[in-house]
């Protein structure tokens, strides 16, 4: 019998051929100046098509929204031009890939912004984190908190970059609000401090996530976009007041978009999966009318175990995805997995990036 895992699923419009999810990995391999990616990308989407989706690393929607060096866009038609010979690359390979949207916020560095431009955020707090720039690690810069009249443009740049996403071929788009970027900073308490309509009450710091969704998916119907939370995550040095309320807000307002996936970072990003006293994932769950997708240190056993007592409909894994191209198909025959080399997660070539055996080359 084959493990419900393995089997396909309909995500909304993209038919997914396993319930095993490729997770955004930043890689830090794009050109730094332009946001292209390059035909290692090519190759090394296509060598994980075997996952039933692929969510792309996070690819930011605007000049503004980059906060590492060397990650991609998907805002000029170059971007575009780049990223097509990625999707055509995995869809000749049977693959099916989303896009991630992404902008940081208040997570970059004044070097990594147009013109040498302090970074926005919901208020001018700085964060006590870093990002990675061409001196390596450094402390973020302070950032200034964006003025009400530029959140129509904030916003129309998420749809912007969902049109353009389409044009690359993209079989759809994940939203980020997640790990204390720019929709996170918004949602919690710890990063919005505003007095306006998009600070105080949760209804108001939720407007500016969930007025981007309204956008997207009318860029691009619900059916072809996810979105990605971490309520109880303290990622990037963000923090809510009460994170259950928030979500509970959320979670119930997302059925108005009829998205094709809600894709949950389970507990601390990367981190434990412990949850404080009155922090429920199984209650956020319930809330949510559509397709769930589990992260956050799941195994074969636990992914197994949570497809099959309807907890999850997918799985999304990480960074056993870096060091296995053909995770899907390790996991489904229970092989051994290859190691990652931590070395290369950030930046460099294609060692550590293209590189990692598949099965059959360490079988033979």
């Amino acid at each position: 019998m084959t493990e419900k895992l393995f089997t396909p699923l309909k995500v909304g419009a993209i038919e997914a051929k396993n319930r095993i999810v490729m997770a955004p990995l930043t890689r830090n391999r794009a050109d730094n100046d332009t946001g292209e990616v390059n035909d290692m990308h090519v190759e090394y989407y296509r060598q994980r098509a075997g996952a039933g989706i692929i969510i792309t690393e996070a690819t930011q929607i605007s000049p503004e929204g980059k906060g590492y060096l060397a990650t991609p866009g998907i805002h000029s038609d170059a971007q575009v031009d780049a990223w097509k010979k990625v999707t055509d690359a995995v869809h000749e390979a049977g693959g099916k890939i989303v896009v991630q949207l992404w902008h940081v916020g208040r997570i970059s560095h004044v070097s990594l912004q147009p013109d040498g431009q302090q970074p926005v955020a919901p208020s001018a707090i700085r964060a006590d984190v870093k990002t990675f720039t061409e001196n390596g690690f450094e402390p973020v810069s302070e950032p200034r908190a964006l003025e009400l009249s530029e959140l129509p443009r904030v916003v129309a740049d998420y749809a912007h970059a969902t049109e353009m996403a389409r044009k690359a071929g993209f079989d759809g788009v994940e939203v980020h609000g997640a790990n204390g970027y720019l929709l996170d900073q918004f949602l919690k308490t710890g990063s919005n401090k505003r007095e306006d309509a998009y600070g105080g009450s949760i209804e108001n710091r939720a407007r500016l996530l969930l007025e981007v969704l309204k956008a997207v998916t009318e860029a691009w119907d619900g059916d072809h976009v996810g979105l990605r939370l971490s309520p109880f995550s303290p990622a990037n040095g963000i923090e809510d007041a009460n994170p259950q309320e928030t979500f509970d807000y959320v979670v119930e307002e997302l059925n108005k978009f009829g998205l094709a996936y809600l894709h949950m970072v389970e507990g601390a990003t990367g981190g434990s999966r412990e949850l404080a006293e009155g922090q429920s994932l199984t209650a956020l769950r319930e809330k949510f009318d559509g397709v769930y997708m589990a992260n956050n240190g799941y195994d074969r056993a636990m992914a197994i175990e949570t497809v099959e007592s309807g907890a999850a409909e997918l799985v999304a894994f990480g960074r056993p995805y870096i060091a296995n191209p053909d995770l899907a198909k390790r996991l489904e025959k229970n092989a051994p997995l290859n190691e990652g080399d931590h070395k290369t997660y950030y930046g460099g070539g294609r060692e550590g990036f293209t590189d990692y055996p598949f099965l059959e080359e360490e079988n033979a």
